[in-house]
């Protein structure tokens, strides 16, 4: 059976967005295109690679001779997008792998994101041959591309505080330390 893609040449709109208070946020990758919404859930980490290795494929871009590609340094004011989700939040699947790239044709950012393989087969074995059941893509202009990546990170950012002993996560019913030293 095809792989079903939740394609998106040109979204209106691609952010990540969470669900929740922090410490118990559910993160999402919401693509928006006219009245069409697809979103899928994925982890915090995930989230926060993605940013990253978004912003490492435009300074290197930037970075070339006469920077061809009219990579912006930072966020164009007009890209900025710090709306919620789009509600209701309806996840199409749980993102396992992630693949990111540059397609120099178009001259954007492209984004794949593909389910979780929840089957019983050998983790350490990977069949080639078999296509996932959907998949979500999308190829963005490189302003947008920076635009998402720095709210990304602000997104991923704002949780909870860490504490300023042991750097762990400082819930708010309370937090056990453990210093560095008590190991």
């Amino acid at each position: 059976m095809p792989t079903i893609v939740h394609g998106f040449d040109w979204p209106d709109r691609l952010i990540v967005g969470t669900v929740g208070h922090p410490g118990s946020r559910s993160f999402y990758l919401q693509a928006k295109d006219g009245r069409r919404v697809v979103s899928v859930a994925l982890e915090k980490e995930q989230s926060a690679v993605l940013a990253e290795k978004i912003d490492e494929i435009l300074d290197d871009l930037m970075a070339h001779e006469g920077n061809p590609f009219s990579v912006p340094s930072g966020t164009p004011v007009e890209l900025v997008d710090n709306e919620p989700l789009e509600q209701p939040v309806d996840s199409q699947f749980r993102t396992g792998a992630m693949t990111l790239g540059w397609d120099v044709t178009t001259s954007q950012v492209v984004i794949e994101a593909y389910p979780v393989d929840d089957s019983d087969d050998d983790v350490d074995e990977i069949d080639a041959e078999t296509e996932p059941a959907e998949m979500m893509q999308v190829r963005i202009p490189v302003g947008t591309a920076r635009a998402f990546a720095k709210r990304t990170l602000e997104i991923v950012g704002a949780g909870r505080p860490l504490c300023p002993l042991c750097g762990q996560p400082m819930d708010p019913e309370g937090h056990v330390c453990v210093e560095p030293g008590d190991f």
